[in-house]
């Protein structure tokens, strides 16, 4: 067999494409194909498909492609362009690669399952390319997974933040199925563009959607869903809670310090920690001082237990019982002279509509918060990406 016949079956060439010229180096472990096409052949257009004919060849390019043995394989080519009628000069698709692509689409492939079982830097040692090359190799492979992607309907979404790096502009927000657990986007910083990429079939079958209370996500829920934006809103508890662990966090620094400027001692000392906790919760280790201080008149207690109080609100069956319960709550916060407790409290006061929601829907930021720790624990496996877009898989 010839080896231009050995390359047309290897590289699974069809009409009009033909193996012309075959080239190897033994010194530099190197094989070369020049592949060509007889001169009238008729194209199709890349935009419409209309058969045109010859207009003229861009200059030569090269493509890598897989190994022939341990021989590194390149693939050289003039491609063809066409003038369309109706879309002027087009080069026409070739069947090896996609359009500006420096590598063969059997190549990627292989590459593709070379980088999915090894970090990059192996990858690129075992492939021969350069780390771009390998990022260039996934960006179009997640391009590729994203077009063949179909639009699910989603009856509940959970949207969150996660931090992808220093600075409070370093973010990007997960939005997933919160019944399923499935990421169905991720997008580039917190915004009230975050729910643009819904689909008019997505945005009438969502009934609601979970999210904390930054006001770029209650934005971009009134956007999309203007006439139902209050009915849809379902605040995450989880997050609520942040608030309030954050504002008994706030009473006990500033009583630790009073203290410790009039008595030179502090009861609070050390127990940081220990007030983040939720009652069910506090570890054995501080068992002794929480059982004391607990029951004790110092305002951190007062401040950790009207934090406690307002977790029973999501305990309720029927939102009339928790109604009347968070209303005796709400007086107890904004009447106990605490400062950090009364502001969360009047913050979650005036975004109430989005806290009762939860009994018509029932769904939090749980399945979305469990997509965050793996996300973390992708990056941390990574040691970091080089830049945002390629640690969410852009």
């Amino acid at each position: 067999m010839r080896d231009t016949t050995l390359y047309q079956h290897l590289l699974g060439l069809e009409e009009p494409w033909t193996v012309e010229r075959v080239a190897l180096d033994v010194q530099t472990q190197r094989v070369d194909v020049w592949v060509g096409h007889p001169r009238r052949h008729r194209w199709p257009c890349p935009e419409c498909g209309t058969a045109c004919s010859l207009y003229d060849h861009t200059p030569q390019r090269t493509w890598r492609h897989l190994d022939s043995c341990q021989f590194q394989t390149f693939l050289h080519a003039r491609p063809p362009r066409v003038r369309c009628p109706d879309h002027g000069v087009r080069q026409v698709d070739l069947p090896w690669a996609e359009p500006r692509g420096r590598f063969t689409l059997l190549f990627e492939s292989f590459a593709i399952r070379v980088l999915a079982q090894t970090t990059i830097e192996g990858a690129c040692r075992i492939l021969g390319i350069s780390w771009d090359e390998a990022g260039g190799l996934l960006n179009r492979a997640v391009k590729r997974g994203l077009a063949r992607k179909e639009p699910r309907l989603i009856r509940y979404l959970g949207v969150d933040e996660k931090a992808a790096g220093r600075g409070q502009s370093n973010y990007i927000t997960v939005a997933c199925d919160a019944e399923a657990g499935v990421v169905d986007d991720v997008m580039m910083g917190r915004s009230k563009a975050s729910l643009d990429a819904l689909t008019p079939e997505q945005r009438e079958a969502l009934e609601a959607v979970a999210i904390d209370m930054h006001e770029a996500y209650i934005q971009a829920v009134k956007g999309q869903f203007p006439d139902r934006w209050d009915e849809m809103i379902v605040f995450d508890r989880f997050h609520i809670m942040q608030h309030m662990t954050k504002a008994v966090d706030q009473v006990r620094r500033e009583e630790h310090r009073r203290l410790m400027a009039r008595d030179g001692e502090s009861p609070l000392t050390g127990t940081r920690f220990m007030w983040l906790y939720g009652r069910e919760r506090v570890p054995r280790r501080y068992w002794g001082v929480y059982y004391a201080l607990r029951d004790s008149d110092l305002k951190t207690a007062r401040a950790w237990a009207i934090k406690e109080n307002l977790r029973r609100v999501w305990s309720y069956k029927r939102e009339i019982w928790a109604m009347r319960y968070y209303r005796r709550w709400y007086y107890w916060a904004t009447h106990s002279r605490l400062e950090p407790v009364k502001r969360v409290a009047k913050m979650v006061h005036g975004r109430l509509y989005g806290v009762m929601n939860y009994f018509r829907h029932r769904i939090t930021n749980a399945m979305t918060e469990g997509l965050n720790s793996r996300l973390d624990a992708i990056w941390r496996k990574a040691r970091g990406y080089r830049n945002k877009a390629r640690g969410i898989g852009w």
